[in-house]
């Protein structure tokens, strides 16, 4: 895993979501997680069938964000659990050895740990920088990279207001994936944008 990792906004216009998706994933994207917090269950699972579709042409890993029924259902790539979803040992005997699934460990090395000893694929941390989407505590220290490269033995992302110019030390210390929302789904040109948070890795 490595690379620009995108996340979805929570927009209920589908047709906008899949087009700023495609040029996304047209201009390099790695892997997209869809998160809609406030969709109801039918647009949640109209919008995520979508993507997956979309994903499936320019076969990218899709996946889905805490709703673990949703993910089975339609055969989904792998889940994403935060720290109030259900836990990661719980999402990994539901879907089995196959599945990626990820966690958010925000700045806390320990609950890395504990989601690696449970099944997870990959470690996400942040929020290192303000977001313009997420409101959370910007209280992670750049060094949890570092020591997570050192410690633990999974693909590490960082999240939370990643621009192409902050995103470029969280790399350089080993990050190796970028998760990103507005400096995407709201750039003027997201093709474009995913296209440079990618040069960022091709420099490593």
């Amino acid at each position: 895993m490595k690379g620009l990792y995108i996340v979805t906004p929570d927009w209920d216009d589908t047709d906008k979501l899949l087009h700023v998706t495609e040029q996304a994933l047209q201009g390099g994207a790695a892997l997209l997680q869809y998160r809609h917090k406030t969709a109801d269950a039918a647009q949640r699972r109209q919008q995520a069938a979508a993507l997956l579709a979309l994903c499936r042409r320019y076969q990218r890993p899709f996946i889905i964000n805490d709703f673990v029924e949703l993910c089975m259902e339609l055969d989904a790539d792998g889940i994403h659990v935060g720290g109030t979803d259900a836990s990661v040992a719980e999402v990994r005997a539901l879907v089995g050895p196959d599945k990626i699934v990820g966690a958010s460990c925000y700045g806390d090395l320990e609950l890395a740990h504990a989601a690696h000893r449970a099944g997870a694929s990959y470690v996400a941390f942040g929020g290192f920088y303000p977001s313009r989407v997420k409101k959370y505590p910007v209280t992670t220290s750049p060094d949890i990279v570092t020591r997570a490269k050192t410690e633990i033995a999974l693909p590490n992302v960082v999240i939370g207001g990643m621009t192409h110019e902050n995103a470029l030390p969280l790399i350089a210390a080993g990050a190796d994936m970028v998760a990103a929302i507005s400096s995407v789904y709201l750039a003027d040109d997201p093709t474009a944008a995913a296209r440079e948070f990618t040069a960022l890795f091709e420099k490593r």
